[in-house]
């Protein structure tokens, strides 16, 4: 089964790198006209971009940091003077912060993580919701983690952040499914990207890893981004108000598979 969005108008946040790198490129190539948004490195974004038109896909890049309420309302705009409006919204956009325990962090710093993964998530999603509930149609997928579910020691605002994002996503479902658009979230497990490169390319810290992960390896990019296209499409038309966990069964606890 071929998959296709032609025709779908898509924005990633936070899509000029890592996973949302790989979601831009995959939902290029699979027929959608591409908003790549980044915050603060315009070479990496316009690099996605060519990457998509290269192969004959649409895209262009925007500029916005998704904390900032004015300034997501304008990036919207501007995907409405490109592209006429919006059927996909990938909310990618994410920090995980310090690590630093949670009797020793500045509240400013904690602040921050929920102001960007979570008020960032829901920003976005409230402008793709005002433009999909009229045209009752759209999908919008959120990106979560593992450790929505998974407690995370020394990182309490993240952890935090992506349990607010899964019960965000599952209201604004409720709220959305009346309308015929539909709302997600996914939750990668360890993937191979730039950011995590100290732990998987240092060997004592990949072997304690892969303990964690029942299928013995780090997950690709790519295998987010294919499972984003899929479930951005009429695919997974009946699928709403639940995390697709992505995680090569890190959320199995594999320490029970013996004894208990």
């Amino acid at each position: 089964m071929e998959i296709r969005l032609d025709g779908k108008r898509a924005l990633v946040t936070g899509g000029s790198s890592g996973i949302g790198a790989a979601i831009a490129v995959e939902l290029g190539a699979a027929g959608a006209k591409v908003v790549v948004n980044y915050r603060s490195h315009a070479d990496a974004a316009a690099e996605i971009v060519r990457q998509i038109t290269d192969v004959g896909g649409q895209a262009t890049a925007v500029q916005a940091d998704v904390s900032d309420q004015s300034a997501v309302v304008k990036m919207f705009e501007q995907m409405d003077d490109v592209y006429g409006g919006i059927d996909i919204l990938i909310n990618n956009a994410g920090i995980d912060g310090k690590r630093v325990m949670s009797w020793e962090i500045d509240p400013e710093d904690w602040r921050k993580v929920i102001d960007v993964n979570m008020l960032g998530s829901f920003y976005c999603a409230q402008q793709a919701l005002k433009r999909m509930i009229p045209a009752s149609s759209g999908v919008v997928i959120s990106v979560s983690s593992v450790h929505e579910e998974i407690a995370w020691s020394g990182y309490s605002a993240y952890a935090a952040s992506k349990s607010g994002v899964a019960m965000m996503t599952k209201t604004l479902a409720q709220e959305a499914a009346p309308y015929g658009v539909r709302v997600l979230a996914i939750a990668p497990g360890a993937i191979k990207t730039a950011i995590n490169k100290p732990v998987w390319s240092d060997p004592e810290q990949r072997k304690d890893l892969l303990t964690k992960i029942p299928l013995n390896r780090i997950g690709e990019p790519k295998e987010i981004a294919e499972m984003t296209v899929v479930l951005a499409s009429d695919v997974a038309s009946y699928i709403t108000g639940r995390t697709i966990f992505i995680d090569g069964g890190m959320t199995d606890y594999p320490s029970f598979a013996e004894g208990g």
